[in-house]
């Protein structure tokens, strides 16, 4: 899961510039991806809320730490809430939008060719994906039948496990 989180910020700044994005806040954004999953780990996990949402306020409280500003925690939260969102627009929250899209890509390959082969190569080979579709897939579904009303279901019943194998990231040419 580290590998995956890590990769995901570097996915997330690399689709900042495939798009031509500005205006982000790249210390939000890292922090976000970094702790993007927490919720999914046993001593973060929250027996109600969806892990991403355990997650964002996992942010605001370590945020809170680092003498983040009020306004600035609450965007920390909601990044990781919108990285599990279908689709973040990036008029409303270009840091999500990135998230989200990143972890698109790691997860089921959504987007792999936007990203140029020889970066890909190099996270892969710095971040190998080890055995992300097994404990990550675990993990979600775990959550979604514990939680049937979360994300984590959506992504079950979407494919979830499918498009952890399918991605063309595990194939991806040396």
């Amino acid at each position: 899961m580290v590998n995956h989180v890590t990769r995901s910020w570097l996915w997330a700044e690399a689709f900042a510039i495939v798009e031509g994005r500005t205006g982000i806040d790249h210390e939000l954004l890292y922090t976000a991806a970094l702790l993007h999953d927490i919720g999914l780990v046993p001593s973060y996990d929250n027996h109600t809320l969806g892990y991403e949402e355990a997650g964002g306020f996992v942010g605001e409280a370590l945020t809170a730490g680092a003498g983040w500003p009020a306004d600035r925690r609450r965007r920390v939260n909601e990044v990781i809430v919108r990285h599990n969102w279908p689709e973040v627009d990036p008029a409303l929250d270009v840091e999500g939008h990135l998230l989200e899209t990143a972890t698109g890509l790691d997860i089921s390959g959504h987007r792999d060719e936007d990203i140029p082969l020889a970066f890909r190569r190099e996270v892969l080979s710095t971040y190998p994906r080890l055995d992300l579709a097994e404990e990550f897939g675990a993990c979600v579904r775990d959550q979604a039948a514990r939680k049937p009303y979360s994300h984590a279901r959506r992504l079950v019943d979407g494919g979830l496990d499918r498009k952890l194998a399918q991605n063309p990231l595990e194939q991806l040419p040396s």
